[in-house]
């Protein structure tokens, strides 16, 4: 099977000669396997069901699929500092889409949050030219398809340029990470933090979970040590793993007060 993608969370794995019998990120207690069974497409099929489609989300350029699939990330086009960048992937690839990022300048890399948003980052990567793939080290075992494409950082911090910034948040996963994006002027500085920081659905919120679909909380000691890692970051905007679940201006504030909220919320 060439490439096999899991159905329930996108993920692309290596060729073989038949699907995998499981796939481990669903399987994981932070994600689930669907309810019909472990289930498997291609990303020739998903070509044929399904388009990507190109939005203005609250001031970025957005990009997802549609209808919608597995766990429904949209991935972000930026145009910064550090080149322009792809944060986050998506299990499809379409030729049409990587006409219209070389039409606005092409994609000099891509970085991913967290093994949840891995989806077909390979693919992405190759058909945009060989760009590199910033993953964090601490989240090597789940990457499902190798490449030396792959470029795998460690530490908490990784500055990509005078502006760009990639911050292991970990708490989610051990390399959760979340890109800080210095863009001065009228707009303000951005924090796109994957599912580390979750924008919430009355978007004045974050929360932090170890598992989202099962409702695992977050150890009270991972959220402290996330909160030092982004303490020193000013950011008036946070924009969350998909369409709409982003916190506009006020974000620095909003993050504050959310993790005030949760330490509250567990105290005895």
């Amino acid at each position: 099977m060439p490439y096999p993608i899991c159905e329930t969370c996108g993920t692309q794995f290596s060729e073989s000669s038949a699907p995998p019998a499981q796939c481990p990120i669903c399987e994981d207690e932070r994600q689930y396997v669907g309810w019909n069974g472990q289930r498997w497409t291609t990303h020739e099929s998903l070509a044929q069901r399904y388009t990507l489609k190109f939005e203005d989300d609250a001031g970025v350029l957005g990009i997802g699929l549609s209808p919608d699939f597995a766990i429904n990330q949209r991935m972000v086009y930026l145009q910064t500092g550090a080149g322009n960048i792809l944060w986050e992937s998506l299990a499809l690839v379409t030729d049409d889409a990587v006409a219209a990022l070389r039409a606005r300048g092409g994609v000099d890399l891509i970085a991913i949050s967290h093994p949840h948003f891995y989806a077909s980052m390979v693919e992405w990567s190759q058909a945009l030219g060989g760009v590199p793939i910033y993953v964090h080290q601490a989240d090597r075992e789940w990457v499902q398809r190798p490449s030396p494409l792959i470029r795998y950082w460690s530490g908490d911090e990784l500055t990509l340029s005078d502006d760009v910034s990639l911050i292991r948040c970990g708490g989610h996963f051990t390399g959760s990470t979340a890109l800080h994006w210095r863009r001065g002027g009228e707009r303000g500085d951005a924090l796109f933090p994957g599912d580390a920081l979750q924008v919430v659905s009355d978007r004045r919120h974050v929360t932090f979970m170890y598992s989202y679909p099962n409702y695992i909380p977050m150890k009270p000691a991972d959220v402290r040590a996330m909160r030092e890692r982004v303490a020193r970051y000013g950011f008036e905007d946070v924009y969350g793993y998909t369409w709409g679940r982003n916190i506009i201006g006020g974000g620095r504030d909003a993050v504050d007060a959310s993790f005030d909220r949760y330490f509250k919320a567990i105290a005895d």
